[in-house]
């Protein structure tokens, strides 16, 4: 019951977000591939292989602000299944490429399961956040401060000396699979004509 409440209030908190901003093109959303978490200075044999799923949606915006809507699935530091859903905005700054290199940087808000946190109730959580890459291909990073890490999972008590999570995801258009943008699979950027 409580894993339904939790995904039914995801659900109307994304389609929320979805509706109050304007979808930046038909077909724009992109997978996530959940693949690397990097526990700073850790002496503690923690799970760094949070492998998972999830996906993401920019949208439309006249300026340099982007927001997205985010969902996850993955293996947390402890090899438990964990479920995030939420939104964030990130600064993009274009780096002047030829290709289309861009660097995204910002916030997500979300809110998560984690069996070992509040019983696997949901939680909400801030955190800064970056992209680095492509159109099509981007690198996500999370950053976990060693602070927050402890308030919400007592990491203190397992492991003194870690200072912090870094979480990495590779983000790829939906297009490279043959959904969205006219089903092309071009890595790095679009054709002029796209």
């Amino acid at each position: 019951m409580r894993q339904a409440t939790w995904t039914v209030s995801a659900a109307v908190a994304l389609a929320a977000f979805c509706h109050a901003a304007g979808a930046q093109s038909p077909g724009s959303w992109d997978v996530v591939l959940n693949g690397r978490a990097v526990h700073m200075n850790a002496g503690h044999d923690w799970n760094e292989d949070n492998w998972g799923l999830g996906i993401e949606r920019e949208f439309a915006s006249t300026g340099p602000w982007v927001k997205m809507a985010v969902a996850n699935g993955f293996k947390d530091s402890v090899g438990d299944a964990s479920y995030m859903a939420g939104g964030g905005i990130k600064r993009r700054f274009d780096m002047g490429a030829r290709d289309g290199f861009f660097v995204d940087l910002g916030a997500v808000a979300f809110l998560m399961t984690r069996k070992t946190v509040n019983h696997n109730e949901p939680f909400p959580g801030v955190l800064p956040a970056a992209t680095f890459g492509f159109e099509r291909v981007a690198l996500n990073v999370t950053y976990l401060p060693e602070s927050v890490a402890d308030r919400v999972t007592s990491s203190k008590k397992y492991d003194p000396s870690m200072e912090g999570v870094f979480f990495l995801q590779v983000k790829l258009d939906a297009s490279l699979f043959g959904f969205g943008r006219g089903r092309q699979r071009q890595w790095l950027a679009r054709e002029s004509g796209d």
